[in-house]
């Protein structure tokens, strides 16, 4: 499965590509070469046939018949091998002279260049061979056949033949493993950046990608993501440290004034006085969950995927969060309904997944009219934990469910409920920060009301992979440090947020 994966890179490919166009060149290039060398060859036995035809067309002229039928027989009898092949013949292709007694079939009636056999059939008592001639007519009605052996050519050529696919086939090999070795000191570099890249993105920001000192350009990609790397860090400290600001800044004085407005609610007796007064106090309140859930929403979202995370019992983390809320739905005469698997474990921080859940159902509570009904279901599906939370309320537009996660986005219908905008933004970063997955969807679709539901997929517990990958998160215990402070200021936010 490796070398398939391996394969399917883009290293690979180009230079799979690259042995493509090399071997197009060398098979080129091998073709030319033979085309060149047997056609010089052939060249060289045509040259060879034409001179031995002038030399009886003179002797034919200065001797005549007689004389061309002795200098062919003197010939073929200084040629015991018979590398040379002669034929004369009547009309009638009845032999005078020659080291063949009869006339190849592949010559018939034509003048010209032919190719045939020296066989049996032609009178031949050697080995099969193979023979090139030129036929002509001499003046008589006489027909002359001059030619040569060409057995030595043309296995020569075959040879070559076989040299040439042999080296296409060592070319094709060579360039296939090289491609591959290639590909595969490429891959390994690159898969060292992948891995560093998503310890990065768990969060782990003091790792940084290593280099070779070789100053290639996996070494230059290297200096800038890391230099990059460092001024995010950079930014994220100087966000960081905005928010802390802020919070010791803003959040004491504003709690210090609700306090205030709260201490004179209590100390006025006119019935005039005091509804303004509860109504500064409600709106202090509702300040202070806005900017709670603003430096949350903050946090978690510059913390990465680096929560403090233990095994959970998601199915009791949910059945505790429906309980909470059981009495504010009942206050509404809705229908609570519960489908919780208690044995479904998943791997996170248990405040932030119940701060999660809380957000979900009492959103759920807020948006249902009176005598509606809520669904609450934990299950296991296909390797993933799955919390279901289902409603009969308002519902979300298609076109607005991919907007309802931004912070402050509310849906048209429920611009008139108490709320803030920012309950489904924690859930996203919650969720992100457990690499799971949101998706939003109608319960019933067509309906006035069609309602909402929300379902949340988490990765199960792995027990296996926790402890192969439990020496592999010590080394990053400093930036895990950091983030549990970070925990720990936002536990005076409780277990329930406004939406």
């Amino acid at each position: 499965m490796k070398i398939l994966s391996q394969l399917k890179t883009s290293t690979f490919q180009l230079a799979l590509l690259y042995m493509v166009v090399f071997a197009t060149s060398v098979f080129l290039l091998l073709a030319f070469i033979y085309w060149r060398t047997a056609g010089f060859m052939t060249e060289q036995t045509d040259e060879t046939i034409e001179a031995e035809i002038a030399g009886l067309a003179e002797q034919y002229r200065g001797r005549g018949i007689n004389g061309l039928v002795t200098v062919i027989r003197e010939r073929v009898s200084r040629d015991p091998n018979a590398k040379s092949i002669y034929l004369l013949a009547t009309d009638d292709y009845l032999k005078l002279a020659g080291n063949l007694s009869t006339w190849p079939g592949e010559a018939g009636s034509q003048n010209g260049w032919i190719n045939f056999s020296l066989n049996e059939a032609v009178g031949w008592k050697g080995p099969v061979r193979l023979a090139r001639a030129r036929v002509f007519e001499v003046q008589g009605g006489l027909r002359l056949l001059v030619g040569r052996d060409v057995q030595e050519l043309t296995t020569l050529k075959r040879l070559i033949e076989r040299a040439i696919n042999w080296g296409m086939g060592i070319t094709l090999a060579l360039a296939l493993l090289g491609g591959f070795m290639m590909s595969r000191s490429t891959t390994r570099r690159i898969e060292v950046i992948n891995k560093i890249s998503r310890r990065i993105m768990n969060g782990h920001l003091s790792l940084r990608i290593p280099t070779r000192g070789t100053s290639d350009d996996f070494d230059q990609l290297a200096e800038n993501l890391n230099q990059m790397l460092d001024r995010i860090v950079y930014l994220m400290e100087g966000i960081r440290h905005v928010s802390d600001s802020i919070a010791h800044d803003l959040r004491t004085p504003l709690t210090r004034l609700r306090n205030q407005l709260e201490t004179t609610l209590l100390a006025v007796d006119n019935d005039e006085a005091r509804e303004p007064a509860a109504k500064a106090v409600a709106e202090a309140d509702q300040l202070l969950a806005t900017f709670n859930a603003l430096l949350r929403i903050a946090r978690l979202e510059t913390r990465g995927n680096a929560a403090d995370k233990t095994v959970v019992m998601l199915g009791e983390l949910v059945a505790d969060a429906c309980e909470l809320y059981e009495a504010v739905a009942e206050d509404k005469e809705q229908t609570f309904e519960q489908a919780i698997s208690s044995d479904v474990k998943i791997e996170g921080d248990r405040d932030l997944l119940f701060q999660m859940v809380s957000n979900l159902i009492d959103n759920a509570i807020k948006y249902t009219p009176e005598s509606g009904d809520i669904r609450v279901a934990v299950d296991s599906i296909a390797g993933e934990a799955v919390l279901e939370v289902s409603d009969s309320g308002i519902g979300i537009p298609d076109s607005e469910k991919s907007n309802v996660f931004q912070r402050f986005y509310r849906v048209g219908k429920s611009r008139s409920l108490p709320g803030n905008g920012l309950g489904l933004s924690l859930v996203s970063a919650v969720t992100e920060i457990h690499q799971g997955r949101i998706e939003l969807s109608d319960r019933r679709r067509g309906a006035e009301n069609p309602g909402l539901k929300v379902q949340v997929s988490l990765p199960l517990y792995q027990p296996i992979k926790r402890r192969v990958m439990r020496g592999q998160q010590q080394g990053a215990a400093d930036d895990n440090a950091d983030d549990k402070t970070v925990a720990g200021g936002d536990a005076d936010l409780g277990a329930r947020s406004q939406s």
